[in-house]
């Protein structure tokens, strides 16, 4: 396995030497970046030393912030960390001073002092910047309202597992155009998949970040029919309807409605490729965004997508934390 520094695509993206390696969105990475990090994953799974015999989590710890309930990104990270040889520390709002009104900024000074990297997972994209400011270690994105990168690198390493390089493949999203969905915009261009996206009106993702993927080279389409999304498509991918932090947007029972014609059942797999599989990040509700004979069915590689949260945060964790 050849794994570069990443200094000179550092160079490019204009961060300072010895500045910290933050991993925020994946569209802010070169592509070969965004491959050390996976062949760093698929590296720590086949249970093979990283390069070297470095272990840079050796001896550090990591902070992990909490403004919204996780099963995955907490246990993912935790356990990575701890197999990587590091140690973790875990401060959820409600039980740390963020929840008594402390600020962002305040909190990232001290963490400074205290900890080698911190994984914020919040329920704003502006707290994870304003964090980032503050930072003088590494910060990764663990989830905010327009974004979830971890889980799509953990996705593409999903996908390329089963199917081969992603690159000129068709990935379809189908359903609510979420914080996920961000994410796979992001990765568009840099791996080189056509991403076709169905939304009922209303529920589009921000047509900013597409138009920014286009102009980076992605090939991406937005439809509001969900057949003519997954036709043909080599993977279907859906979420949640209903996410955490949606307050103020239309009610549950508006939600549902709108987006029930969207549901990934049997009938619209077979609108995919015969050996289309399907993805979704969990948790999963069967009632609504899938049905429990594609969730639970053959072409159905959650479980292995959920594992690979743990090889992927891994990867990302060792380009974080090597100089």
């Amino acid at each position: 396995m050849t794994v570069t520094s990443g200094a000179s695509s550092a160079a490019k993206r204009g961060i300072a030497a010895g500045a910290p390696k933050h991993f925020l969105d994946i569209d802010r990475f070169e592509s070969a970046d965004l491959r050390d990090m996976l062949e760093l994953a698929h590296a720590y799974k086949r249970g093979e030393a990283a390069p070297g015999g470095l272990r840079p989590a050796a001896g550090k710890t990591l902070a992990l912030v909490f403004e919204k309930p996780s099963t995955r990104t907490r246990v993912s990270f935790e356990v990575g960390m701890v197999q990587m040889g590091g140690h973790v520390t875990i401060l959820a709002s409600q039980g740390s001073q963020l929840g008594r009104g402390e600020t962002i900024a305040d909190t990232t000074r001290v963490l400074n002092r205290y900890v080698d990297a911190i994984m914020f997972r919040t329920l704003s994209e502006a707290s994870l910047l304003e964090m980032v400011q503050y930072a003088t270690v590494p910060v990764i994105n663990g989830l905010t309202d327009k974004s979830h990168p971890c889980q799509i690198m953990a996705d593409i390493m999903t996908f390329e597992e089963i199917k081969g390089p992603i690159n000129g493949r068709t990935i379809a999203w189908v359903g609510d155009g979420n914080n996920v969905l961000g994410s796979w915009i992001h990765a568009a261009a840099p791996f080189g998949y056509a991403l076709r996206i169905a939304c009922p009106a209303g529920y589009e993702p921000d047509g900013a970040a597409i138009d920014a993927a286009r102009a980076a080279g992605a090939d991406i389409i937005l439809t509001a029919d969900p057949a003519a999304g997954a036709a043909g498509a080599d993977c279907v991918v859906t979420d949640t309807w209903l996410s955490m932090g949606t307050d103020g947007g239309p009610s549950a029972e508006d939600r549902v409605a709108a987006l029930t014609p969207y549901r990934v059942d049997e009938a619209l797999m077979a609108r995919a490729a015969k050996d289309a599989i399907f993805l979704h990040c969990l948790p999963a509700n069967r009632a609504n965004e899938v049905s429990g004979g594609v969730i639970d069915g053959p072409r159905s590689a959650v479980w292995d997508e959920a594992e690979n949260r743990l090889h992927a945060q891994k990867g990302i964790l060792h380009w974080c934390l090597s100089a």
